[in-house]
C-alpha cells in the first residue's frame, strides 16, 4: 500500500540532458542516440559538478554501444561464449561450460537480466552464492569477465563491471621435493622389485624423470630420433605450452640412454625411447616402503632443479633448461628459498685475502 507520508518530487530540467529529482536532490540524465530515447538514467550523485562530469561520461559510454544489441541477455551472451572456446582442451571446455551453467542457473533474479543492467554488485553476489576455495573462484570471477570483455567487445556495454573485483591472492604450497639422495634411492628400490615384471623399465622412466628435468609427457613422447649423442642434445616438445625446445644431453642421462640405446637393438629411430609411459604405481610403491613423502613424477622434475641451483647454475640458464621464456622469474619465485640458501653459501667467499694474509703473518 502506498504510504501517503511519503513525499513525491518531480523531475526538474536543470540543463540540457540533466534534470534533478526534487525529493532527493538526485540527478539524471536522459539522451537520445541515433534518435533513441534512453529513457532516464541516475547519475548517483547530489553534487552539481559530478553530475555534468558523470552525463559526459555515461553520453561517451553511450556512443561506444551498439543498440541494436542493447537487450542481449546474459543467458544468451554465456551461450555464444560458449562458442569461441571449443578450441580449447577437453577439459578446460567442460569447466566452461560448468560455470556458464552456473551464471544461467544461479544469477541474482535469473539470467534472463540484460547485459546492459549488470552491476559490479549483482557478481559479488553471484560469487557469494558458492562456498568455494581461492582456485575455483578466481576461475569463476576470470570467466565472467571474459564473457563481459566480450560484451564489450561487441559494442553491448561501454565498460567491463568485472573490471573492479581483485582476484583472491592465492598462498604459495609447499610443494614437497625429494633431495638428490631420495631420487636415487627412489629409482633402486624401483630396481630392487623382483616380483615387479616392468621394475627395470619404471627404474630408468623415473631415472630419465630426474635426470632430465622433463615431465612424464616428454618422457613418454621421447624417441630416438630426438636423441643427438654426437651433437650432445635432446629435442622435445612440452605439451602444456605447445612449444618444441632443446636441452643438452646431460653426463647424468646420457649414460642411462647409452644403456637402453645398446640394450634396444635394431630398433628404428622413431620408436620411442620408453615402453613405460607411466610411472606413478611404482614411484608410490617406493616412497611407501622407504617411508618417504608420497612425491609425484613431477616432483623429480623440481628434484632435478633444486640440484641445478645448488650446482650454481644461473637461474636464467636452468629456465632456458625448463624452456621457460621469463628469464627465470618462475624459478626464482618458486624456488627463492633454495636459492637464497646458495646464496649465503656464496656470501662466505667474499673474504679480504689481504687482510687474512695480515692476520696470518701476526
Amino acid at each position: 500500500m502506498r504510504d501517503l507520508n511519503a513525499t513525491v518530487g518531480t523531475f526538474q530540467k536543470v540543463g540540457e540532458c540533466l534534470y534533478r529529482y526534487s525529493s532527493n536532490g538526485v540527478y539524471y540524465a536522459r539522451i537520445k542516440v541515433n534518435g533513441k530515447d534512453l529513457g532516464r538514467h541516475s547519475l548517483e550523485t547530489t553534487d552539481p559538478a559530478l553530475a555534468r562530469r558523470n552525463l559526459s561520461k555515461y553520453r561517451k559510454e553511450q556512443s561506444q554501444i551498439d543498440q541494436s544489441k542493447a537487450k542481449m541477455t546474459l543467458a544468451a551472451l554465456g551461450a555464444k561464449y560458449l562458442q569461441t572456446v571449443g578450441h580449447l582442451g577437453h577439459k578446460t571446455v567442460e569447466r566452461k561450460a560448468h560455470i556458464v551453467r552456473r551464471l544461467q542457473n544461479d544469477w541474482p533474479n535469473g539470467s534472463s537480466v540484460q547485459v546492459s543492467k549488470i552491476r559490479t554488485s549483482d557478481i559479488l553476489l553471484w560469487l557469494g552464492k558458492y562456498q568455494f576455495g581461492p582456485v575455483s573462484r578466481n576461475q569463476h570471477l576470470a570467466q565472467i569477465r571474459s564473457i563481459l570483455e566480450m560484451a564489450v567487445s561487441d559494442g553491448i556495454i561501454a565498460t567491463n563491471p568485472a573490471d573492479g573485483i581483485p582476484a583472491v591472492k592465492l598462498s604459495k604450497p609447499i610443494r614437497e621435493t625429494p633431495t638428490w639422495e631420495m631420487f636415487r634411492a627412489i629409482v633402486a628400490d624401483v630396481r630392487a622389485q623382483r616380483f615387479m615384471a616392468d621394475a627395470e623399465e619404471s627404474g630408468d622412466f623415473l631415472e630419465f624423470l630426474g635426470s632430465a628435468g622433463l615431465g612424464q609427457a616428454e618422457a613418454a613422447a621421447l624417441r630416438w630420433s630426438d636423441i643427438d649423442f654426437e651433437q650432445g642434445k635432446i629435442r622435445t616438445f612440452r605439451h602444456k605450452t605447445k612449444s618444441g625446445f632443446v636441452i643438452p644431453l646431460y653426463p647424468q642421462v646420457r649414460e642411462l640412454l647409452e644403456r637402453r640405446r645398446k640394450s634396444a637393438g635394431a630398433c628404428g629411430n622413431n620408436e620411442t625411447v620408453f615402453h613405460q609411459k607411466n610411472a606413478r604405481k611404482a614411484l608410490a610403491g617406493a616412497c611407501r616402503r622407504l617411508g618417504l613423502p608420497a612425491f609425484t613424477q613431477r616432483a623429480l622434475r623440481r628434484c632435478f632443479i633444486v640440484r641445478a641451483i645448488q650446482k650454481g647454475i644461473s637461474v636464467p640458464v636452468i629456465a632456458q633448461f625448463q624452456a621457460h621464456k621469463d628469464g627465470g622469474k618462475l624459478i626464482l619465485s618458486t624456488y627463492s628459498h633454495v636459492d637464497n640458501d646458495y646464496a649465503l653459501k656464496c656470501g662466505q667467499l667474499l673474504t679480504d685475502e689481504a687482510a687474512a694474509m695480515e692476520g696470518a703473518a701476526a
